[in-house]
């Protein structure tokens, strides 16, 4: 049996909701660029850098980042639990997983609120 040591809401009922709830997220976020980028044809950088100098939109696409991140993390936990039963090859898996994801959200901050 493989313990749940390692996964982000601790409960099947957590991780569910995460899940759900990041979709949501992600969906708004998807849409609300999908429209922007729709509604603005001759879309220039001075455009697309004033939107994302917004305090707002850097909020916005934070919480996607971190919607990102959850979601894959309960993803692929729920998959290398089911797939991997080594536990050496499923802790390095989880690991590497981890590892990225952290550098992901890093560089994510940086790009979002660096100078």
């Amino acid at each position: 049996m493989v313990t749940n040591i390692t996964n982000l809401g601790r409960s099947g009922l957590s991780d569910w909701l995460i899940q759900r709830v990041s979709a949501i997220i992600l969906a708004v976020y998807a849409v609300f660029m999908v429209l922007y980028l729709l509604f603005h044809p001759g879309l220039d950088y001075a455009t697309w850098s004033g939107l994302f100098s917004q305090t707002w939109m850097r909020i916005f696409s934070l919480l996607a980042f971190i919607s990102i991140a959850a979601h894959a993390w309960v993803g692929l936990w729920t998959v290398s639990t089911d797939y991997l039963k080594q536990t050496g090859v499923r802790f390095a898996f989880q690991a590497v997983v981890m590892l990225a994801i952290f550098v992901f959200l890093v560089w994510g901050v940086q790009v979002l609120w660096g100078a």
